[in-house]
């Protein structure tokens, strides 16, 4: 794995600097680019972002966390701009989508007969409470106001 150090150095070596010539390009004090390629210093996160900046390179690529050099800020840059002849849309999925994630697995719950079988007794038992009845009540007068003078059976 390449360290921290050894990536500044490739990179200054790539690009034909020197390491003082480096750190005046920078803003650094003269001696920091060689503590920092021997691994007497290591940068801060604000000169690890210069240095990745100065070079184009990611901040993962520089610290020899990735091969791949590619800033993410640069990702974005390389979508076509416009709907051109070279851009081909996803093709629109044919099957539906589920109205909420894990549907398959309520569905199969609640075609279990145990589960219906609570579910509806759970319902009946709040339908006959006197909060449930008032519910029942406001209802079905919601829906045939001419049964309003019915008197309410306690």
């Amino acid at each position: 794995m390449t360290t921290l150090a050894q990536r500044i150095e490739l990179l200054r070596t790539q690009a034909n600097l020197s390491r003082p010539a480096l750190a005046a390009a920078l803003g650094f004090p003269k001696g920091t680019i060689d503590k920092f390629e021997t691994g007497r210093a290591t940068p801060t996160k604000e000169q690890q972002e210069k240095l990745a900046c100065h070079f184009g390179v990611s901040l993962f690529y520089l610290r020899g966390e990735s091969n791949d050099p590619t800033r993410q800020d640069d990702w974005m840059d390389a979508l076509p701009e416009d709907d051109g002849p070279g851009f081909v849309p996803a093709p629109k999925s044919k099957r539906p989508k589920q109205e909420e994630p894990g549907g398959a697995m309520l569905d199969s719950l609640l075609a279990s007969k145990a589960v219906q079988d609570l579910l509806k007794n759970i319902v009946l038992d709040t339908l006959r409470s006197p909060e449930g009845q008032a519910l029942i009540r406001k209802a079905v007068l919601s829906a045939v106001p001419e049964l309003r003078h019915l008197p309410t059976v306690q």
